[in-house]
């Protein structure tokens, strides 16, 4: 044994030198072939160095101008005001509610903001004056008056068509908008949000990709105040070889002592060619924000390419010496062979010294190992990716680090949803089943817990939430989910902000898709809620927390015949939900509206349905599409023997390719006699309407 140890060690002491000199003699290739690669591309971008300008000027915005309406594109609730020459966002003229309004106010052309050989920002200044004022049509609420709210930003965007969100967002980012998004705002801000971490109601903020500003300025320090009333004007200066950023705000005349000046570097968050102009947005509480007047000037540098052997020129001479021409290149060519041609030579010579280790390596291990005794290596049975597998309680533990507080993400009926990091580094979502649950009538068959586990396993859709595994280990029984770091649907339309409608019509279409394939498949989702609908990073709906999927033909009693129309019934309420920005028992609002499938018949009776959507959206609501979606949602939750369709039907509907039955005249006796949630008949599932 000693000896076999010994002539393998000294096999490989040689095999790895014969390799060493082998890579080494490699590297220096590559690293010469990465030279003349450099050498070359740097010759097509290299060149005189020039400076690109560009001048904006607008010292009103009059609609007899007509650059106006050429170079400011304006999109949501931003509108030019006739009467004053100014931007107004939202219109004034259309106070009929300015709450939770967004515009945009943008420059028609991209501006050169990035040298993207050398990654310097450029360098620019600009000068706008702005007035916040309170609409004379304001409105008093419970609250106290409706004007206050929310602030005035100088953006810098990607494009010139997403409009940002209402509300403390300032119309700056929308959430369609990925983590990646390029984006920086100057906020002139006039409402405390402290889930950004805003100072007061009177700041100016500096946005760099976030609503959270990377640094907040209180603008009470120098004597500004933002809603007064009165004309600001501010000064935005930054010099991109530096990376420095001065701002400068006053009333009357250029304050001498900048509110803020320091080192920013801009370039992580611009591209080539950006977008520049303004955004707002009111929320509860509203107040017009006015863009007066406007200059802008930027200047970047950038390198032009060498110029073109062969021009114009160049060709009517080239007939009258044509020969005398041909001859000099070909000569020229001859003594001076391009940089291609070295590429060329390097890798083949790379290519030849490859083959020769290669050669030369596997003769001596060939010699060498004949006098060795092969040991055969124990071969692993390949697993395929990503398929679900059983996890021990060790390996969740360590992933939620102990169950700790800080990753638990929420909880309902049947368990804790917590975070949880795989060892590979792939971030899930682990419900841990409480004990109530489990020592209940559903939970108390572990074998069919698991049966309906590995049913939800094998289904795979691009709106379901994939099941990555599961646990059964200690009395205890986990599933691992797929994470999605947008969380559930109810966060966003019951919490802050508001969702547009554009978002919640996908959403609908997404959940609508995910059911008809469950159904298509015999199988039933049996937990249809908002909340049991999660968002990805691109606002893709997908459905997840399944309440247990059951294949049709191994469901108990009535439950396989029901369960599918369960889905339907409780689908018609999520569409209510979705396009009502309201909880189907809202306690918050008047006894004869907190029954929202109730208020909703009723408005359908009445024919004011548009009195169900959400307020919120403002007219950015696509409002025929809206109650399009309505009148699904009620059809929905008819009994199944008076109309109530299949899933597939209802994907139709929402695509327009059928049309949808008429709704009765009046509401019907009663609703389903079933509750998806714990089998039995409570609540309006199953009550007759008062």
């Amino acid at each position: 044994m000693a000896k076999r140890d010994c002539c393998s060690s000294g096999f490989a002491v040689g095999f790895s030198g014969h390799y060493f000199v082998w890579w080494s003699s490699s590297f220096y290739l590559l690293a010469l072939i990465q030279f003349l690669v450099l050498v070359n591309s740097s010759a097509a971008t290299s060149g005189p160095v020039i400076n690109v300008t560009k001048h904006i000027s607008f010292t009103h915005f009059s609609l007899d101008d007509p650059s106006v309406l050429s170079d400011v594109k304006l999109l949501g609730s931003a509108k030019f005001s006739m009467e004053k020459s100014i931007i107004q966002i939202p219109d004034e003229s259309k106070a009929f509610d300015l709450r939770h309004q967004a515009g945009r106010a943008i420059y028609s052309s991209p501006v050169r903001l990035l040298d993207p050989y050398t990654h310097t920002p450029a360098s620019f200044q600009t000068t706008f004056s702005f007035q916040f004022s309170n609409s004379s049509n304001a409105s008093v609420d419970g609250d106290g008056p409706s004007h206050g709210g929310s602030g005035l930003t100088f953006i810098i965007v990607p494009d010139e068509f997403t409009v940002g969100r209402p509300g403390p967002w300032l119309g700056m980012l929308n959430d369609a908008c990925q983590e990646d998004y390029k984006a920086v705002g100057i906020e002139f801000d006039t409402r405390q949000n402290p889930e950004f971490g805003d100072p007061n109601d009177n700041h100016v903020g500096i946005n760099l990709a976030s609503i959270v500003s990377t640094k907040a300025i209180n603008a009470s320090d120098f004597g500004v105040f933002l809603n007064d009333g009165s004309v600001h004007r501010a000064w935005i200066t930054y010099d991109g070889p530096r990376r420095w950023m001065d701002i400068h705000l006053g009333s009357d005349g250029h304050p001498s002592k900048p509110v803020f000046s320091g080192s920013l570097d801009l370039s992580p968050h611009l591209n080539e060619y950006m977008f520049i102009g303004f955004s707002a947005s009111t929320g509860n509480k509203t107040q017009i924000h006015n863009v007066l007047s406007w200059n802008f000037s930027a200047t970047s540098q950038a390198f032009l390419r060498f110029p073109s052997e062969e021009t114009c020129e160049s060709k009517i001479t080239l007939r009258k010496s044509e020969a005398a021409q041909s001859q000099t290149t070909q000569k020229r060519s001859n003594k001076e062979p391009s940089s291609s041609f070295f590429i060329f030579i390097a890798v083949a010579v790379l290519a030849l010294a490859t083959m020769i280790g290669f050669i030369f390596c596997s003769r001596r291990g060939r010699n060498d190992n004949s006098k060795l005794t092969a040991i055969p290596e124990k071969t692993q049975r390949p697993r395929p990716p990503n398929k679900p597998r059983r996890f021990t309680f060790t390996e969740i533990s360590s992933a939620t680090r102990a169950f700790s507080e800080t990753e638990m993400l929420g909880s309902d009926a049947r368990g804790v949803y917590y975070r949880g990091k795989l060892s590979n580094g792939c971030q899930v979502a682990i419900k841990r089943l409480s004990a109530q649950f489990l020592n209940s009538q559903q939970g108390l068959d572990r074998r069919r817990l698991l049966k309906e586990i590995g049913a939800m396993s094998r289904v795979r859709h691009p709106n379901l939430v994939p099941i990555r595994g599961w646990c059964n280990d200690n009395r205890e029984m986990m599933i691992v989910y797929d994470f999605y770091a947008n969380g559930s649907l109810d966060k966003w339309l019951f919490g802050a902000g508001v969702l547009p409608w554009t978002r919640r019509f996908k959403v609908i279409n997404d959940v609508a898709e995910a059911l008809s394939f469950l159904h298509c498949k015999q199988l039933a989702h049996k937990n249809m809620k908002t909340s049991s609908v999660f968002l990805d990073v691109s606002f893709r709906a997908v459905l997840g927390d399944f309440g247990m999927v059951l294949s049709a033909t191994d469901s108990r009693r009535f439950e396989s015949a029901i369960s599918q129309t369960a889905d339907v019934f409780e689908f018609g309420i999520f569409v209510l939900e979705v396009v009502s920005g309201r909880g189907r028992l809202d306690p918050e609002v008047e006894q004869e509206e907190r029954d929202l499938v109730d208020f909703a018949w009723r408005m359908h009776v009445k024919d004011e349905k548009v009195k169900v959507v959400d307020g919120r959206m403002g007219s950015l609501v696509n409002l025929e599409q809206a109650i399009r979606a309505l009148d699904i949602g009620l059809l929905c939750t008819l009994n199944e023997s008076k109309g109530r369709p299949k899933m597939e039907e209802v994907v139709e509907f929402l695509s327009m390719d059928k049309q949808i039955p008429e709704l009765p005249a009046c509401r019907p006796v009663s609703l389903f006699p079933y509750n998806s949630a714990t089998g039995l008949c409570t609540g309006y599932s199953c009550g007759p309407f008062k």
